[in-house]
């Protein structure tokens, strides 16, 4: 899941597709807009800095969409999310459907070395060597011994990737995975030149040393101000590259960001990589100007349960319970979403009825004192909410805080954190209730609901871990049998709701105003952006 700085980023069926060309216009051009387009150069905002640009740390929107523009899988997904060749130009599969043979065109890197097979089979291994500590590792555990390999179980000669040749890679698989060919294109899946890597820990966090082998490249990183990427004249498909430059600010507040578009100085505001003030949302979407795109992710709270009094689960419930969603989404966010009751979103529920009632102030009162008497505890110890900085974060922190006091009677300190700050002290287990996202890497259930398999899982900030959970998801990844699949997934996340390590909010919309000149990005049903077919015409 990636994790989105305002929204924090699956079945098979999700299909949906929002093209950035189509839609309402958004502004009158500025009388610098035809000079623009002749330039091909796009102008947009991401809320906050990315953490890193190697593909193999990423795990959040701004550092993927850094990615996916400056590197390139085995596979890239088209506009409608299905996976097309990229790198590859060819694979096999065989009969068991476990082993893929790729077949790599001929290609560069940014700096004129050939991309090979080996590459791949070092990036991958490099993910998942449990040193590396990647917290997306564990997406490449559908290959075969890449587990094992992470959990010290297992060597590295031992994961079923090889390159045969420089152009020839095979991957053996655990299990037959029908949407592997999705996982390829995600960028925990990208190369990395080695060379490049072994010469510099540092290599990706600086534009005179990133080395990618995708549509752009690194021109510009001024840290916490900008980052301008470049056509790259060695990328193999660089005919399809009608951008000659994007240059993304760094501004983290949203009217700041709103004005900057009116006054002609970006061509894009808001989702998926900067945010629209709450305020301006039905201005905007009364002018006809708001665009909009449902994504397939979750907005939610995530508890420490290894922290008193979120120990408890009936605890995790209360405030769970104590919600009111519908007057979140109809007052604060105003773009559409839908109230959370399930972990899964509507493009692929396993249960569309959801797992409780919204705003059940009764049963959570109910619930907070059966919880306390189980603690032995006669007074809850102080709580806080941390959430990244960003005025839209903090209303709904401030809502909730509201409600808390209401329906529970219990006070809870707001703590607002730099971004980079809050994903790491996450990681860490340095807060209570923490805000954050998850939108979906492929369209499956299973990218969802696996984020809770392991105790020690990267991305599995609530540090908790259920036995009977974890038997299922093992099951299901065995079961070749759809509805027999779905039912194991539905059960575990029965299991995940009732033990409520997390606080389902809403379902994302992603929303948005651009200058009617852009044309060709594309925004998938994931929430993914893509700005390798973008242009200015």
């Amino acid at each position: 899941m990636k994790k989105n700085v305002f929204i924090l980023m699956s079945s098979l069926l999700v299909v949906g597709t929002a093209l950035a060309g189509c839609g309402e216009q958004a502004s009158k051009p500025d009388a610098g807009d035809s000079q623009k387009s002749a330039e091909q150069t796009l102008r947009i905002n991401m809320h906050s800095e990315p953490p890193t640009a190697d593909p193999g740390l990423a795990e959040d929107s701004t550092s993927g969409a850094i990615a996916r523009a400056t590197f390139d899988g085995l596979t890239r997904l088209d506009k409608d999310a299905k996976p097309i060749n990229s790198v590859a130009t060819d694979v096999k599969v065989s009969d068991d459907l476990l082993t893929y043979t790729f077949t790599l065109r001929e290609s560069k890197w940014s700096n004129g070395d050939p991309v090979t097979a080996h590459d791949f089979e070092y990036a991958w291994k490099r993910v998942l060597d449990p040193a590396f500590a990647s917290n997306y590792a564990y997406q490449l555990f559908y290959v075969k011994n890449a587990e094992a390999y992470n959990q010290n179980k297992a060597k590295a000669e031992d994961i079923g990737v090889k390159a045969l040749d420089d152009q020839t890679l095979q991957v053996t698989l655990e299990n037959p995975t029908p949407f592997f060919l999705e996982l390829t294109a995600f960028y925990t899946y990208y190369p990395v030149n080695k060379k490049v890597v072994e010469a510099n820990k540092d290599w990706a966090l600086e534009a005179a040393t990133h080395v990618g082998n995708g549509p752009f490249k690194m021109d510009t990183w001024e840290h916490k101000n900008k980052i301008v990427l470049v056509k790259n004249d060695n990328y193999w498909d660089q005919e399809a590259v009608k951008l000659n430059r994007i240059e993304f600010a760094m501004i983290e507040d949203e009217n700041t960001e709103l004005s900057m578009f009116d006054a002609g100085e970006l061509d894009w505001a808001g989702q998926p990589l900067g945010a629209l003030p709450s305020d301006a949302i039905p201005a905007l979407k009364d002018a006809g100007r708001l665009q909009t795109a449902p994504i397939a992710g979750t907005y939610m709270y995530k508890f420490n349960t290894e922290q008193p009094p979120f120990n408890n689960a009936k605890i995790r419930k209360a405030f769970t319970y104590a919600l009111d969603r519908q007057t979140l989404v109809d007052n604060i966010t105003q773009a559409n979403e839908t109230p959370a009751l399930g972990f899964v979103p509507p493009s692929m529920a396993l249960q569309t009825e959801g797992f409780f009632k919204d705003n059940d102030a009764a049963t959570a009162k109910q619930l907070l004192a059966e919880g306390m008497k189980e603690l032995g505890i006669t007074k809850l110890p102080p709580i806080s909410l941390s959430y990244n900085t960003s005025e839209k974060h903090k209303k709904i922190a401030e809502a909730i805080q509201d409600l808390w006091r209401t329906n529970l009677g219990v006070e809870v300190e707001l703590l607002n954190k730099e971004w980079k700050v809050h994903i790491e002290d996450l990681h860490t287990g340095n807060y209570m209730i923490g805000r954050t996202t998850w939108t979906g890497d492929f369209n499956d259930p299973i990218n969802f609901l696996e984020q809770f398999k392991e105790k020690a899982g990267g991305n599995n900030d609530t540090r908790w871990e259920n036995a009977k959970y974890k038997e299922l998801l093992n099951q299901s990844a065995k079961e070749t049998d759809p509805e027999k699949r779905k039912k194991l997934m539905l059960e575990a996340e029965t299991i995940l709701m009732d033990e409520m390590p997390l606080i389902p909010i809403y379902y994302f919309t992603d929303v948005y105003v651009k200058n009617d000149n852009v044309k060709g990005v594309v925004m998938d049903p994931l929430g993914f952006v893509d700005f390798k077919w973008a242009s200015m015409e």
